[in-house]
């Protein structure tokens, strides 16, 4: 099935799907989790677009590549373009907030890593980015000031608010704007916080933003 951006009354958003950019290591108490070190640099990669999915939809997952782990994490729906732009001109060229999984295969990663080489196919799989509708950024007030979460098969796993991140939103998007053009359509995936874990086939998920999201869904 294709995959179309909507809003959260399941409406069609009028935008392309771009690539999906993400920042790893934005929340402290993940990065503990994660026995990482803090670095002054963000982390940036890049999924392509072929790993958008509906997250609304069952999904599926190649666990014969090893262990699938979940990220959720605030995703942003940018209308318009952004390139080497400040901090305070970011905001205007959203159109709106979701949630994503940023899924990622952690003993491919590991392995990856450990070699010294690029760990795109560890994020960047088919599939990889299931994402919700998008809640218009008029409606849902400070960005900084959001609450989110997972529960699989009914247990809490991973409780986040954005105002815990390192860097915030506009900070983010300002410093990738930097390097790559932003485009209408293109998803920025914004970090995750601590509770990755394992996701299994038959999971049953559930995810909420703020007052304005709550999505069941599964794991093929």
């Amino acid at each position: 099935m294709s995959y179309q951006h909507q809003d959260y009354r399941g409406q069609s958003i009028e935008l392309p799907l771009g690539k999906v950019l993400c920042i790893g290591q934005n929340y402290q108490d993940h990065i503990a989790e994660m026995n990482s070190k803090t670095a002054a640099e963000a982390l940036f990669f890049i999924k392509p677009n072929t790993a958008v999915v509906a997250i609304h939809q069952p999904f599926s997952i190649p666990d014969q590549l090893g262990a699938v782990h979940n990220e959720t994490e605030l995703a942003v729906l940018i209308k318009a373009p952004l390139s080497k732009v400040t901090p305070e001109q970011v905001l205007d060229a959203v159109w709106g907030y979701g949630l994503a999984l940023d899924l990622t295969l952690r003993d491919q990663q590991k392995k990856l890593k450990e070699l010294g080489r690029p760990w795109e196919i560890a994020k960047g799989f088919d599939g990889a980015c299931p994402v919700s509708s998008f809640i218009a950024a008029h409606e849902l007030g400070d960005v900084q000031q959001l609450a989110f979460s997972l529960k699989v098969n009914g247990e809490l796993r991973q409780q986040g608010d954005t105002s815990m991140m390192i860097r915030s939103v506009s900070q983010i998007i300002s410093e990738m704007s930097q390097f790559f053009t932003l485009l209408p359509g293109d998803l920025v995936l914004t970090g995750t916080p601590a509770g990755v874990g394992p996701l299994n086939s038959g999971d049953q998920l559930e995810l909420a933003l703020a007052d304005k999201l709550h999505i069941k869904t599964s794991v093929r």
